[in-house]
């Protein structure tokens, strides 16, 4: 899979965070920041998952995601949002990728991005979080785009 490496600003979030497989938790999450931002009319400019757990290492029940949408500097959560966090995603170096997710299957190419960028000499995986950025909504259509985004440092 191709990929490039670009410098990534530092982002504030508000959403849930989860625990749990993510083929589920990342759909429920999603589910319920899309009734928050609804129900009291939040301005998010991406819409993002963010993955801290290896699902090679850590068993599924204990995966950890933040279903988020990122949000201005001077934020503030509303009344009434039980179960919003506030936080980051760190800037810094990351191989990008685009996707199209039209299965169902987002870990094919979260698979094949992983193996491209441990296959490249040029760069290390620094085991900081990774995140997606969905590009559109394909809830209705079930065709996603998205961009992938691994924390990466020069290869010493």
């Amino acid at each position: 899979m191709e990929f490039n490496v670009q410098q990534v600003h530092e982002r504030k979030v508000a959403g849930f965070h989860m625990v749990g497989p993510w083929e589920q938790t990342v759909h429920q999450g999603f589910e319920q920041l899309a009734m928050w931002v609804k129900t009291h009319k939040i301005v998010g400019e991406e819409w993002l998952a963010v993955y801290y757990d290896n699902p090679d290492l850590v068993p599924a029940e204990k995966l950890r995601c933040d279903t988020v949408v990122s949000v201005s500097e001077n934020f503030t959560v509303p009344d009434n949002s039980e179960g919003v966090i506030v936080t980051g995603i760190q800037g810094g170096q990351y191989a990008v990728a685009r996707a199209r997710v039209d299965d169902g299957d987002f870990a094919k190419p979260w698979n094949l991005f992983f193996d491209s960028v441990l296959a490249s000499n040029s760069y290390q995986i620094t085991g900081k979080p990774c995140f997606e950025h969905y590009l559109n909504d394909g809830s209705e259509s079930g065709v996603w785009e998205i961009d992938m985004y691994i924390p990466v440092a020069d290869q010493v």
